[in-house]
């Protein structure tokens, strides 16, 4: 979700100004995908690599956070949500995780749409953190495979990614999700994220059911499956 900061300065607003509207086009989005039943949609909040902005945005930014777990509390739970995490959450500040952990343990039992907050995430980061945790395993570093990495991946227990969409006009996908984006579709926007609501949702996903997903597989295979 990317565009926030231009939104706002192309309006003479402060930044926070589009980080707020940003939060609105979560709402909507989120609402959407819920309504044409997505089952699991995972938003790009906050990166790891976000810390090291000024310190009042970032603030302003954990505020919003904690604003926005209080005000969807009642939506998540009436439309069976369950909320979820990724990231070094640890690093978050304590009234933030005390309204993400509760959430989450809230809506565990929920069986409508995972929706997932990346939260001082980053792509790289998981990796590392996958490798030394399956490193540290039963098998030790000579049992590091595929299967034992992705066990380790912050989204383990999610489906596999299928569509990544990037707004604003970056042609990039950030450090978002990289091991599970070997496959996905990418869809790039030009819209910036405060902008960005249903019908703009619905056309990423128009683009992605027209498009033939092939997963690496040869001509023969192809043919085999047709």
């Amino acid at each position: 979700m990317d565009g926030n900061g231009r939104w706002a300065e192309a309006r003479g607003l402060p930044r926070v100004a589009g980080h707020r509207e940003g939060s609105e086009a979560v709402r909507a989005v989120t609402r959407e995908a819920r309504r044409v039943g997505l089952e699991a949609l995972t938003l790009y909040a906050f990166s790891t690599q976000n810390w090291a902005r000024p310190e009042e945005e970032v603030g302003a930014l954990m505020q919003l956070l904690a604003d926005y777990l209080d005000s969807e509390r009642g939506e998540i739970m009436e439309n069976a949500i369950r909320l979820n995490a990724i990231g070094e959450t640890e690093r978050l500040p304590g009234f933030v995780r005390k309204r993400l952990d509760g959430l989450m343990a809230d809506s565990r039992a929920n069986r409508g749409m995972v929706l997932t907050l990346a939260l001082s995430y980053g792509g790289r980061e998981e990796i590392v953190h996958a490798a030394r945790r399956a490193a540290a395993g039963p098998k030790g570093p000579g049992g590091l495979d595929v299967a034992a990495l992705e066990a380790g991946l912050w989204t383990a227990g999610l489906p596999e990614l299928d569509l990544l969409v990037r707004t604003s006009g970056e042609r990039r996908i950030s450090n978002f999700l990289l091991w599970q984006a070997a496959y996905a579709e990418l869809h790039f926007s030009d819209i910036l994220w405060p902008d960005f609501r249903e019908m703009e949702l619905l056309a990423a996903i128009a683009d992605f059911q027209g498009r033939e997903r092939r997963f690496g597989l040869t001509g023969a295979q192809l043919a085999g499956r047709e």
